[in-house]
């Protein structure tokens, strides 16, 4: 199920860093979460879906790489944003 606009609007303003933030590391990161959980459920009930995994597989690179961004230019929003999304740091 995708991701409604209106969940993506929360996410967007619970981790801006500032009011209309949109293009920070950490809202990218959170809202790559959001749609990684999202495909990970559809995953497991389309377990054939080579297409869908291929999408999953690149959002989590990307996710994996704006993380590895934000750990080189500022470990502490690095260690909070992954406590606060339940990430591994």
């Amino acid at each position: 199920m995708p991701v409604t606009k209106e969940a993506r609007a929360a996410t967007v303003q619970e981790f801006a860093r500032q009011p209309g933030d949109t293009g920070s590391a950490e809202v990218q990161v959170a809202l790559l979460t959001q749609r990684i959980d999202a495909l990970t459920s559809h995953l497991q009930r389309h377990v054939n879906d080579v297409a869908t995994r291929r999408g999953l597989i690149k959002m989590v690179a990307r996710r994996n790489s704006l993380l590895a961004y934000l750990q080189r230019c500022d470990s502490q929003r690095h260690a909070a944003l992954a406590e606060r999304l339940g990430l591994r740091a």
